[in-house]
């Protein structure tokens, strides 16, 4: 049985418009054919609820084997004694953290959503992380940079059951170190949520949480290319209680929050992985970075504001409020344009959630097509020009560098 044209023909659409544009959204990349390749394939018609070698359903002697070799490439990647690949996404997989270590009711510390904070991370009233827990959360200072005193005191006085280190619109470094001192203070778990830069991490470009935290989580798709899913990883920094964490962190996963696992998507994660332990990974990580400092320093060269007045990882924020713009329009025009952005909140942003004042941009996808230093700098002009109302045209540069299909 073919296709359903109707479908087939709007996925050749999302094609053409992924070819054609140039995709800056920080969290958005292009998975390999061999990623995309696992994630099609007839492992979507089994059902493995459990884990390796303990599963309820039979028939499951060789998703076990392709389980376990995810299971391997993440501990080798990450340098952890256990990781667990089945949580279906990020957001699920912090849930699981929760259920598993803190009780409801039970205060729990995050960084602000305004300040580059996630959801899940305890944001008040909208998310279960706010709502069944008591949230506080710490904040970043006029540089828009995390205030670590703050977020050290703040825990010594609320001393919360669990910590999340982690953001999704931070372009600086994270001191692990500060975060544990924070964690101690308070006799806290720590979580390192490093779902943004764990391409970063494994890549050496960035410190790893693995020495500091007690549960690290990380999506796999963003910086990793992977497919959409998650792993939640327990080190063995508490040796004393390694084990028990292990047990707890997996009955959150199955049952405690999820039926079978999809098993398409680990095999996708460990087509991932192993392309990660690649050389060539590396050097694609290391020009991530150097493409996004030289974006940020040209958007600066050019007048605009980008928080912290630059970056360390893979994405920037702009505040674009000396250009008279909003980041919802902002985006929109440079949408129609061919780039790919999203409206972003600024630190201590005056304006609300739904029209924030800034857009967040970054580099991985960009860099997976094969562009380096130069087309930083014109994009950054292509930028500039948009929002001073010229048209531009970004389907040439697109072609110079072809999506892999």
């Amino acid at each position: 049985m073919g296709m359903d044209e109707e479908v087939r023909e709007l996925i050749k659409r999302e094609e053409k418009r992924q070819e054609e544009t140039i995709t800056l959204i920080p969290s958005e990349n292009y998975a390999s054919k061999a990623v995309r390749g696992a994630m099609s394939s007839m492992l979507n018609n089994k059902y493995s609820e459990g884990y390796p070698g303990k599963r309820y359903y039979q028939g499951n002697r060789i998703i076990d084997q392709i389980e376990l070799i995810a299971i391997d490439r993440a501990k080798e990647l990450f340098k952890v004694p256990h990781a667990n690949v089945q949580p279906y996404s990020g957001s699920p997989a912090n849930a699981a953290v929760l259920l598993a270590l803190v009780t409801p009711g039970e205060t729990i510390m995050g960084m602000k959503l305004s300040a580059g904070g996630h959801l899940t991370h305890g944001h008040p009233e909208v998310t279960f992380s706010g709502k069944f827990y008591s949230s506080v959360q710490y904040d970043v200072d006029e540089n828009g940079l995390i205030d670590y005193e703050g977020m050290i005191a703040l825990a010594k006085k609320e001393k919360p059951k669990l910590i999340v280190a982690g953001t999704t619109a931070y372009s600086r470094a994270l001191d692990w170190k500060k975060f544990r001192q924070a964690a101690d203070e308070a006799g806290a778990y720590l979580l390192a949520d490093i779902s943004h830069i764990a391409g970063l991490v494994v890549a050496g470009v960035h410190e790893s949480p693995v020495e500091y935290a007690d549960i690290v989580m990380t999506t796999t798709h963003k910086t990793l290319r992977g497919p959409r899913g998650a792993i939640l990883m327990v080190t063995d920094r508490g040796r004393d209680r390694y084990r028990e964490l292990e047990t707890k962190i997996n009955k959150a996963v199955f049952p405690g929050i999820q039926g079978g696992p999809h098993e398409a998507t680990v095999a996708a994660m460990a087509v991932a992985f192993g392309e990660a332990l690649k050389p060539e990974y590396k050097s694609y990580i290391k020009q991530v970075v150097k493409n996004a400092r030289v974006l940020a320093e040209k958007l600066v060269s050019k007048g605009f504001n980008v928080c912290t007045g630059g970056t360390d990882n893979h994405l920037m924020v702009v505040d674009l409020r000396n250009k008279g713009l909003a980041g919802k329009e902002a985006a929109e025009a440079l949408e129609e344009a061919g780039i790919i952005v999203n409206a972003n909140a600024v630190p201590h942003d005056p304006n609300p959630p739904g029209r924030p004042s800034g857009i967040r941009l970054g580099t991985p996808a960009v860099t997976t097509r094969g562009m380096k230093e130069p087309e930083m700098e014109l994009i950054a002009g292509l930028i500039k020009e948009v929002l001073e109302g010229r048209k531009v045209g970004v389907k040439e540069l697109c072609r110079k560098f072809p999506v892999d299909r």
